[in-house]
């Protein structure tokens, strides 16, 4: 979907116009290394567990890879929110339809949820005589609630909120019964590039920021993925510890493009405050705290 440049400084007050830049542009994700990956997921830890120790995206990489800011207000109590304006007598629909102007065809919905693909096809282009309104309108159903009120949309920590879906979908991912990858995907394809250059493909030097806009051209291959599969898992069972880049983003050439606000001395302390891979951030690991057993419900 192009950026419109009214639409823009919603984006900019939202913080979230380094990711919207992002995916300006289809990423394509190699499913055979992601799942070679997720096999070494521990979700106890939500690290990953390697020949030569453990390994993990942390908030500092999700700054760096897709730009979302990480301290503030938590993004949480959506869903109990949205419940709470039905329960009063405000039917969800005829909120839609106020914000939006209109509502989906039935083929289109789906219980509480819309296709992607109509407000795609609705809103791809933006009216020349489109309002204040309308530009604000472009969010999935289940984040009515902030939408409601765009103002406060540059208040949440949109890059926690990355992260915590991308641990959950993780753990979920490792369930014998889960066939299909989902979460954040591209954030965790770069991670891999960034941190593992014996894996990344080649070709692919030039970069800005966000950094995940690096590969943004990348094509996998697309035949012969359980062979594929498997060569990864023989990768990554033959690394060692100078196969990592424990700190990637310390070089110059990260430096120059990277924006100021990323650098705080607070989101700083944010991304360092961690019990295990401190390495990652030019530390020495200490004997961490017993893992926790978190079993996720539903």
């Amino acid at each position: 979907m192009p950026l419109h440049d009214r639409i823009i400084p919603y984006l900019e007050t939202a913080g979230l116009y380094h990711l919207a830049r992002l995916n300006s542009q289809w990423f394509w994700v190699d499913e055979s290394l992601l799942s070679a990956f997720i096999e070494r997921w521990r979700p106890e830890t939500h690290t990953f567990h390697m020949p030569f120790g453990e390994c993990t995206i942390t908030l500092q990489d999700v700054a760096y890879q897709l730009g979302l800011p990480i301290d503030d207000a938590p993004v949480s109590g959506c869903l109990t929110e949205f419940e709470n304006l039905m329960e009063h007598g405000r039917p969800a629909w005829v909120w839609f339809r106020e914000l939006f102007g209109e509502l989906p065809p039935q083929s289109k919905i789906k219980q509480m949820t819309v296709c992607y693909t109509w407000f795609h096809e609705r809103f791809r282009v933006l009216p020349t005589d489109a309002t204040d309104e309308t530009n604000a309108n472009r969010v999935h159903l289940r984040w009515l609630p902030y939408l409601a009120s765009l103002d406060d949309l540059g208040r949440y920590s949109w890059g926690s909120a990355a992260l915590a879906w991308l641990y959950r979908c993780l753990c979920r991912d490792t369930h014998r019964n889960v066939v299909n990858l989902a979460g954040p995907l591209q954030l965790l394809q770069s991670w891999i590039f960034w941190r593992f250059p014996t894996i990344r493909p080649t070709g692919f030097d030039r970069f800005g920021f966000p950094l995940a806009s690096r590969w943004a051209e990348f094509v996998p291959r697309n035949d012969a993925g359980a062979q594929r599969l498997v060569s990864t898992r023989l990768a990554l069972d033959r690394l060692r510890v100078h196969d990592f880049v424990w700190e990637p983003y310390s070089s110059v050439d990260v430096a120059a493009v990277i924006h100021p606000e990323i650098l705080a001395d607070e989101h700083r302390r944010l991304w360092t405050a961690v019990d295990r891979v401190l390495p990652q951030f030019g530390g020495v690991q200490h004997l961490p705290q017993p893992a926790l057993n978190i079993v996720l419900q539903g």
